[in-house]
């Protein structure tokens, strides 16, 4: 049976550095800051967002959260944004997204100050990692290249392939395994062979958002399969009308063959709010000409 990578226990190593660090910056007259703007009462979103602000205040960050209404003019989102990327005491913005059909994401993401994107998703962000610059990394991706870089040390000369490419994941943990020396594939709806490719992958990352799509058949034996997917399917064992969650990975056969997996719920998920709280003090110390947190970063 494959070893399972816990990232809960890891994301909680993750916060303590960022907490050592934030102590070190706090010693210069310096709080990092996360604003999270939230629009709507979308359920899972505020639930999501009440865990940011919770982590943040934990690891000694300030928290400043905004909800919006559902029906708030994009006018109104895009000056709050203008007003944060102003403030100083402000080093992290984060929009929560899905927001309303009336507002558009890439409008709100192309808003938000390049320096403060510490979601990753801005174009110069983008940009900078394809082009092996440094900016601020989307919070996924880094959280499952920390997990892949604690299991297998160097990544230099493995295949890699990514199945899905999406510009949350799929595209920016392509960049940061091509950063690491991987060779990388991405795979994808349209990719021909695709169990044959991935099955000679050494990494094997599923971030497509299809139900246990990858089974055992697909995996090479030993391979490290990261399963980015959260999926909420039927669960009658458990009652009627009940739901169990589970990843792009069919996890019970996989286990069997691969050497190392990350489990559903337990695995890349408790990683994003870490890497977001590591983006806002990285963000922090750069914008103020200091030492940069080592260990969290890409």
């Amino acid at each position: 049976m494959a070893d399972v990578i816990d990232g809960k226990a890891f994301a909680a190593t993750v916060r303590e550095k960022v907490a050592s660090h934030v102590a070190r910056l706090k010693a210069k007259g310096i709080t990092p800051g996360l604003a999270v703007i939230l629009v709507g009462e979308d359920p899972a979103s505020e639930v999501y967002v009440r865990n940011k602000g919770r982590q943040t205040l934990e690891v000694g960050m300030n928290s400043f959260e905004h909800k919006l209404p559902a029906n708030t003019p994009r006018e109104v989102l895009l000056a709050l944004i203008d007003k944060l990327n102003n403030d100083p005491a402000v080093h992290g913005i984060l929009c929560q997204f899905p927001v309303p059909d009336h507002l558009d994401e890439a409008e709100i993401i192309a808003a938000i100050a390049p320096e403060k994107d510490v979601d990753g998703l801005h174009v110069i962000n983008a940009g900078l990692l394809a082009t092996g610059q440094k900016g601020l990394v989307s919070c996924t991706p880094l959280g499952c290249l920390m997990l892949l870089r604690d299991r297998l040390g160097s990544l230099s000369g493995l295949n890699a392939v990514v199945v899905g490419r999406s510009n949350l994941v799929g595209k920016p943990l392509a960049q940061l395994l091509l950063r690491d020396s991987c060779t990388v594939t991405i795979a994808h709806s349209r990719t021909r062979e695709i169990e044959a490719l991935c099955k000679r992958a050494d990494i094997l990352v599923a971030a497509v958002g299809r139900a246990e799509m990858i089974n055992a058949d697909w995996i090479k034996p030993g391979a490290t399969v990261i399963d980015v997917g959260i999926n909420r399917i039927a669960a009658p064992e458990r009652g009627e009308g009940r739901m169990r969650l589970v990843g792009d990975v069919d996890y019970a056969s996989a286990a069997k063959v691969a050497g190392a997996i990350t489990p559903v719920p337990g695995g890349v998920g408790p990683m994003t709010i870490a890497c977001l709280l590591a983006n806002t003090v990285t963000a922090a110390s750069r914008v103020n000409g200091l030492e940069e947190p080592t260990g969290i970063t890409a």
